[in-house]
């Protein structure tokens, strides 16, 4: 494994950036991050065009989907298509800003109901401060090799909630991931044992952060943030010039303090049960 520095980031004076609203970043470019790193997870089958959906026979639902259909009209057979595609596995709709207006109400009227939504938040990479040093032994590695991978996993996947008995599937999806040169997977370890990860898709101009999780046993000492500017630096590293993410509603209020700014917005359906 590679040790990195732990960095630390310096918000800004009101808790958001020194920046103009949403920090200038390119949502059409957000979008594509986010739909890169969902249809990553399309190991058994995915499509790209009338239909962006992925599966990866894992049941559960964060890894199967569709992310946008690009018009409006054709909702109601896209639907249908993915009802096909998906039969057999629980999956969620993802309607985000790069969604046709009006994809919610034809969802609806097409039998899907919504979950709740998700918060998309963004930061510059151009005001993060010198790594600094931490005396409770914590690191911050980069993960190498297989073993270490199939801990990273079973790390965020009890974080959350993902049914046991799926680790080593999702292991193997993560490590055959055809855009695994753009990704970066962060590992907060503490006496040898990962306690905490992120995963950063540097692509499109921008580090789309993702499966920011500490273990349970590990939660309320700082670990989230230290692993978001983690994946700040490691972002900036590639030559991104922002940071985009999903929040949960635990994590808003951590990426507020480090200077994200929420600019839109997931809503998130489902078929009825």
């Amino acid at each position: 494994m590679t040790d990195t520095r732990i960095p630390t980031v310096t918000p800004a004076p009101d808790g958001g950036s020194a920046t103009s609203p949403g920090h200038g970043a390119d949502l059409a470019r957000v979008t594509a991050n986010f739909r890169q790193y969902l249809l990553g997870w399309g190991a058994e089958e995915r499509g790209e065009g009338e239909l962006d959906y992925y599966r990866s026979g894992l049941a559960t639902p964060q890894f199967n989907g569709v992310v946008r259909t690009p018009s409006l009209h054709g909702v109601g057979q896209a639907a249908a298509k993915a009802r096909a595609r998906l039969a057999d596995l629980p999956w969620w709709w993802w309607v985000g800003p790069d969604s046709p207006e009006g994809t919610p109400a034809e969802l609806a009227r097409h039998g899907l109901r919504e979950m709740g939504s998700v918060p998309v938040m963004v930061r510059p990479l151009d005001r993060l401060a010198e790594a600094g040093e931490r005396a409770d032994g914590l690191r911050i590695e980069t993960v190498e090799g297989p073993a270490r991978l199939a801990e990273f996993v079973r790390t965020y996947s009890t974080s959350m909630g993902i049914p046991p008995g799926l680790e080593d599937d999702m292991a193997r999806i993560e490590a055959q991931r055809s855009d695994n040169a753009d990704v970066v997977r962060l590992a907060a370890v503490l006496d040898g044992r990962i306690v905490g990860t992120t995963v950063v898709i540097a692509a499109h101009g921008h580090a789309g952060i993702f499966l920011v999780h500490v273990s349970e046993t590990h939660r309320r000492r700082g670990i989230g943030t230290v692993l978001t500017a983690a994946a700040l630096r490691a972002g900036r590293d590639r030559g991104m010039d922002f940071a985009a993410l999903m929040a949960s509603p635990a994590g808003e209020p951590l990426y507020r303090g480090l200077g994200f700014t929420t600019v839109s917005e997931y809503r998130l359906f489902a078929l009825p049960a």
